[in-house]
């Protein structure tokens, strides 16, 4: 298999050296493809594995006691998921394919002999994890206090941050390949109501859907709204570890 996907996603931040390169890698070398709507893993299994997403997009959740289901986290190409799992012996969380994807699976002893050996890449994901904590807080603060159009903006701003990490093309329209239900499920609000609220930022000239596609019209305005900061960038970087 050519390259890492997980090394391509972290040189987004910080330059790594090719012996860098070639230990993450090697968590990528087991391939496993998996159909939308596939368990990955459920929450409460004996944790064995943890993953790199190579390709489509997974997400993590939790069925609540009345049945309903919260979404914690949308994964794309090239990130590290079950970061969480290192930390207990059974999962804290289910994952499950949001379209056709390609896993890789890796033991948490490849993990342990990564960070020993390359204490930058350890310090990066430390970084990123903390990032990662950030942007969750942010989501629990806008779920507990926000209406449900800020709600929704910073959701989608959200999510389109995150796809540009790892695709330089998009400039202000990507591919949500997400169903309202799903929005909902992770920001607190009913299909019913992420469709009002997209259709009047719709009417406001604040986005555009077309063929399964989101432009962002007017980006400055929609964080305004959402009350949005972009966790993704401006990171300091200058403690870190040389090569």
């Amino acid at each position: 298999m050519a390259g890492s996907c997980f090394a391509d996603r972290l040189a987004k931040h910080v330059p790594l050296s090719d012996v860098e390169k070639k230990a993450l890698a090697r968590l990528e070398e087991n391939p496993r493809r998996v159909k939308r709507g596939a368990m990955i893993q459920r929450v409460n299994e004996t944790v064995t594995e943890l993953f790199v997403l190579r390709h489509g997009r997974v997400m993590s959740f939790v069925i609540l006691p009345d049945g309903s289901r919260q979404i914690l986290r949308v994964y794309f190409p090239g990130d590290f998921i079950g970061s969480a799992s290192t930390v207990y012996s059974k999962a804290p969380e289910s994952l499950v394919a949001l379209d056709d994807a390609v896993v890789c699976p890796f033991d948490k002893h490849a993990l342990r002999r990564l960070l020993e050996e390359f204490p930058r890449v350890a310090a990066l994901l430390f970084l990123l994890s903390n990032a990662e904590r950030v942007a969750m807080t942010d989501r629990l603060a806008s779920l507990g206090r926000t209406s449900a159009k800020a709600r929704v903006a910073a959701f989608l701003l959200d999510i389109f941050n995150r796809v540009r990490l790892t695709d330089d093309s998009i400039t202000d329209s990507f591919d949500l390949k997400l169903t309202q239900e799903e929005i909902g499920d992770a920001i607190g609000l009913t299909s019913v109501h992420v469709n009002r609220m997209v259709r009047q930022m719709e009417l406001e000239g604040l986005i555009s859907r077309a063929n399964g596609r989101i432009s962002l019209l007017d980006i400055k305005r929609l964080e305004e709204i959402g009350h949005y900061t972009n966790r993704h960038k401006d990171m300091d970087l200058d403690w870190l570890p040389a090569a």
